[in-house]
């Protein structure tokens, strides 16, 4: 009974692996981009920088502030008069109450307020760059990890065949050694292939696993989560260097956070200049004071109730600041000067940096049409050696090189084919246009 329960759960786990849902690039980006640590951060910080944009922190509305407040007293009370006649309270009470409700609001400050707005609007759009070069380097990041899972993926069944091979190659050199056809060598060097394949696959077995919690983590979920990925590749058949260029100038985050560097130091000159212009301002509010007293003489009040509205204009004007506002100026200009400087500096290293990467890529598709060359003709190579060898017209060394160069070609080109991906997605990174690939 316990065979057929062991014989039950190997087949289960059979099934479950086989039939382990394929990880498509679309739902890895799915994934990504609702999970992804980086990406969540960055959601908060484009939200506070949403609220920082309101006009609730801008300055435009008014502030309204309320008061309230009660006192008591008891005191005794001497109080004499012209014709020496002394009048004595003892204890007497006195109670008082107020409220009011004012307001307050800046007619004009020099326009700091309606700069300031615009630089908080501004600055919600850096943010809003910020956050889209977080997602493409995630996304990059994120293929990166997945084209290694499909690179090492292709590998171990690369090494596995070999090893298979090895060992069929182990079984018939020991058929041969027992039927007087082969020499003790023969055996004791497919042994040592098959030692040094089982050795080379189960590296590579470890690569692969290690790459897939590196998948995991980058796709925010549980490390140890089962990932089979799709080992397909396709690539993009309309890039071509004179409209990368122009799309990157156009739209490479880096670029774009530069120029609203820019327009954010043009506001911070104008706000800093709001410091040699007077501030206007109104004030008003609505009190109401009542006050009980205790009568210490008969011309004393006893209650007295007070209500009314207040209000005013207030102008201030820094005629002079000890120049401090100058400085500030004549510094605020100085850092958009800087900041167009560097500007012009990421100019031109983007356009290097597509050039190479254009370069890159182009090595990398005619280095991949080469491996692809390479390997049929080794497995031409390989399929004649191995009818030769059990033909027994060639040693097992020529076999051994054969087999050695057939894997070697076939890892070059699983090397190649993700290599050349890879170049395009950092291609399409630098040209602004990552995001608005479907060809992943």
């Amino acid at each position: 009974m316990k065979k057929i329960y062991v014989t039950i759960g190997v087949l289960l786990v059979s099934v479950s692996f086989y039939a382990q849902e394929v990880l498509t690039k679309e739902k890895a980006v799915e994934i990504t981009l609702e999970n992804n640590y980086d990406i969540r951060i960055t959601k908060n910080n484009l939200e506070t920088a949403k609220n920082n944009k309101s006009v609730y922190n801008s300055g435009y509305l008014p502030t309204v502030t309320g008061n309230a407040g009660a006192n008591y007293s008891n005191n005794d009370t001497d109080v004499g008069f012209q014709d020496g006649t002394v009048n004595s309270v003892k204890g007497a009470e006195s109670k008082t109450y107020n409220a009011s409700i004012g307001l307050n609001y800046t007619i004009f400050d020099g326009f700091n307020r309606q700069n300031t707005y615009k630089r908080l609007k501004e600055n919600y759009n850096l943010t809003e760059l910020q956050a889209r070069q977080v997602m493409e380097n995630t996304l990059t990041t994120l293929f990166l990890a997945y084209y290694e899972v499909g690179r090492l993926t292709e590998n171990e069944e690369t090494q596995k065949q070999a090893l298979e091979i090895s060992k069929k190659r182990l079984e018939r050199a020991k058929y041969g050694f027992e039927y007087g056809q082969n020499t003790k060598l023969e055996v004791l060097n497919a042994e040592v292939d098959v030692n040094n394949d089982s050795i080379t696959y189960i590296d590579v077995k470890r690569q692969l696993a290690n790459s897939k919690r590196d998948l995991n983590v980058v796709l925010g979920r549980s490390v140890n989560t089962p990932v089979k990925v799709d080992t397909n590749v396709a690539y993009a058949i309309n890039l071509n260097l004179p409209d990368l260029l122009q799309n990157a100038r156009d739209n490479n985050a880096s670029l774009l956070q530069a120029k609203k560097n820019i327009e954010i130091g043009e506001l911070n000159v104008k706000i800093n200049k709001a410091g040699w212009m007077p501030n206007v301002g109104l004030t008003s509010s609505y009190a109401w004071n009542k006050s009980d007293n205790d009568a210490t003489n008969a011309f004393s009040p006893t209650t007295n109730v007070q209500t009314g509205i207040r209000a005013g204009l207030s102008l201030s004007w820094n005629i002079f600041d000890g120049g401090r506002t100058k400085t500030n100026v004549a510094n605020a200009k100085i850092a958009v000067e800087t900041q167009e400087i560097q500007k012009e500096q990421q100019e031109e290293q983007l356009e290097r940096n597509v050039n190479n990467a254009w370069e890159t890529y182009q090595n990398n598709l005619f280095s991949l049409q080469a491996q692809k060359k390479n390997v049929e003709t080794n497995k031409l190579n390989f399929e004649r050696t191995n009818e030769r060898y059990k033909l027994g017209q060639i040693s097992s060394i020529d076999f051994r090189q054969a087999q050695q160069n057939l894997i070697n070609a076939e890892l070059s080109l699983s090397r190649a084919k993700y290599n050349a991906k890879n170049s395009e997605l950092q291609l399409l990174q630098l040209g602004g246009i990552l995001l608005d690939n479907k060809n992943f």
